[in-house]
């Protein structure tokens, strides 16, 4: 993609992306985005890679390779493929093309429900995330916002030295609502001397981050990030605040089309594993949701299914109905055990059946291979969403 068609500016208040002027001059502050972007995403890629590509040569030549040498490896491969995957959210972020569904919102739901995706994961590092939210409810995209919260918490547990603390509350005026995260990047204690400190504020601005900025930029919402000592503290303000009691100022008005949303989260970047044999039933499954803005990882049997979701649960699994036996039963067990909101699809041989999970018994979705482009989407919208109360 030419890089003039991308924007990397904030849109403001509601406004949508707009293209930049055609080249990429390094001088403009847009060449200057793009240089840095691209200089973090090349990094957080080539790196990795080029550590694993070592492993591989050592491995080819000896034909051995300890425990820790492949955990290693694996690591060195998924922040690689991780970096990848959010400059893939990044293109569609600044394309120009991104349409919004706003809606009323309140923000201690959604953020609660970001935090709770990523409970396991805190608690395995003994972080304690601080909670403390005021009542506020804002117009945004929901999917949009799910993301950005559940964004700030990744980023924030690559970077915390200690307990993160997460805030909402509205301004006094205007009253804008936000959000906003605090976190130790270094010490409490100590006194580093400014190169190194400055090396470690340099080492937020990582592929993540960069997601975040262009994330809020896309949404209309002013993003700050500063420091006060070994904290980083960044702060999201919600320009469309719903406030019907603002003493001489102007609420927000509705329209009919809004309502307060039910269920936070949308599809938008949720993680779904198609576990199907057959590159045809892969090829159906991937044209079917190629344009939901998922995170979607294809494998060909049951037993890499489970190698998969050892590494992390996902937020659905579609399976073909042949491979679903004793092994299956086990994966799914495995993954309703370890606490996780997982949804079960099954794509059943022939026909164009959609069942919904508990019509009739049934104890998972199951939709009929010809309707595939026409139900899956639909079917993954209701079960992730129903899935999420």
């Amino acid at each position: 993609m030419d890089l003039s068609e991308l924007n990397l500016t904030p849109a403001g208040d509601g406004a949508s992306p707009q293209p930049t002027p055609d080249g990429a001059d390094t001088t403009h502050p847009e060449g200057v985005r793009w240089r840095d972007l691209l200089a973090t995403l090349s990094a957080e890629t080539s790196g990795p890679l080029t550590a694993a590509l070592e492993r591989v040569e050592t491995l080819a030549a000896t034909g051995r390779i300890d425990r820790a040498g492949l955990r290693a490896l694996v690591a060195e491969l998924r922040h690689a493929r991780h970096a990848g995957i959010i400059g893939q959210q990044l293109t569609r972020l600044a394309s120009g093309r991104l349409r919004q569904s706003h809606e009323r919102l309140r923000l201690a739901d959604v953020l609660k429900s970001a935090l709770q995706q990523h409970a396991r994961e805190t608690e395995a590092r003994g972080i304690l995330v601080k909670q403390v939210f005021k009542p506020a409810e804002v117009l945004v995209d929901p999917s949009l916002l799910f993301n950005l919260f559940e964004g700030m918490l990744v980023w924030s547990l690559a970077h915390a030295r200690s307990n993160i603390e997460f805030r909402s509350d509205v301004k006094q005026w205007p009253a804008h609502a936000r959000v906003s995260v605090r976190f130790d990047y270094r010490p409490a204690d100590g006194r580093p001397d400014p190169e190194t400190d400055t090396a470690q504020r340099l080492a937020l601005d990582s592929m993540s981050w960069r997601l975040i900025e262009q994330t809020a930029w896309a949404m209309g919402l002013p993003l700050d990030r500063r420091f006060d000592g070994a904290q980083a503290i960044v702060t999201l303000e919600f320009p469309r605040t719903i406030n019907d009691q603002i003493e001489g100022g102007t609420a927000i008005e509705l329209d009919q089309g809004f309502s307060p949303s039910v269920h936070p989260r949308t599809l938008a970047g949720s993680q779904v594993l198609i576990v199907a044999s057959r590159r045809d039933v892969r090829t159906q499954v991937r044209d079917a949701i190629r344009n939901m803005g998922l995170v979607v990882d294809f494998v060909s049997s049951v037993e890499e299914a489970r190698q998969f979701c050892r590494s992390g649960v996902p937020n659905a699994v579609v399976i073909e109905s042949v491979l679903r036996g004793d092994r299956f039963n086990d994966l799914r067990r495995e993954c309703e055990g370890s606490g996780a909101d997982v949804v079960f699809i099954e794509i059943i041989e022939e026909g164009d059946m959609f069942e919904i999970s508990g019509f009739g018994g049934v104890n998972m979705a199951r939709i009929g291979r010809d309707a595939i482009a026409a139900s899956l989407p639909s079917a993954l919208m209701f079960e992730l969403s129903r899935a999420s109360t």
